[in-house]
């Protein structure tokens, strides 16, 4: 995990991405929700703000930054405190965990992966959403990184990187999605969510536990 203090100290300039970033988020979400389970018992690694946990009705999440974690409840999300390589929760309990950008602030994401594969249900489902770093904000966002206090020491990553990591981890059945955002338009297409990865910047996979 990397460094938190810009999280704890700039949290509010964070959380406000997603208000000057509408569509974006809006895309992410419609994303996400290809995926993401109707029912049952789940769970965010990498809760942030509470941005993706609220809307989406997931009601637990685990993150490290305390100002984080205080708005995140602020928005009526039940969070605990914890980081994603060692999750402070019990063995083959949820039925999802969603993980939205949190790899690129990992430095070891195969552990996280096996920590989630821990803690699901058999056959239980991993959704993971990141910015394509070939992709072409993934591509800007790794030409100035070292601008930005909060993605410096990220670790950016591609889908098929993400999905070996996925594999090793022990998980199989993967499927992708992405969203079109708007820097990714091209003669005139809207923003959209489709199947597949290589065209939107913004890719959600999902992946199935597998028991042998």
């Amino acid at each position: 995990m990397i460094e938190l203090e810009a999280f704890d100290n700039f949290v509010l300039e964070y959380d406000k991405w997603f208000e000057n970033h509408k569509v974006e988020y809006a895309l992410e979400l419609k994303a996400i929700r290809e995926f993401l389970p109707k029912e049952g018992n789940g769970i965010e690694v990498g809760a942030g703000t509470g941005r993706f946990s609220q809307p989406l009705g997931i009601s637990l999440g685990v993150e490290p930054s305390e100002a984080m974690r205080r708005l995140a409840t602020s928005r009526g999300v039940n969070i605990i405190a914890g980081v994603a390589e060692t999750l402070p929760v019990e063995d083959d309990f949820y039925d999802f965990a969603l993980l939205v950008t949190t790899v690129c602030f990992l430095e070891e994401p195969e552990l996280a992966f096996k920590e989630v594969y821990r803690v699901l249900k058999a056959e239980g489902v991993i959704i993971v959403g990141l910015i394509d770093k070939d992709s072409k904000l993934g591509k800007k966002y790794e030409e100035k990184k070292s601008e930005s206090k909060f993605y410096k020491n990220a670790n950016f990553h591609t889908v098929v990187e993400i999905q070996e990591k996925l594999v090793k981890a022990g998980f199989n059945n993967i499927e992708y999605v992405q969203a079109i955002l708007p820097d990714d338009i091209i003669e005139n297409s809207e923003p959209e969510v489709k199947q597949g990865y290589g065209e939107g910047s913004f890719v959600v996979l999902r992946a199935q536990k597998y028991d042998a």
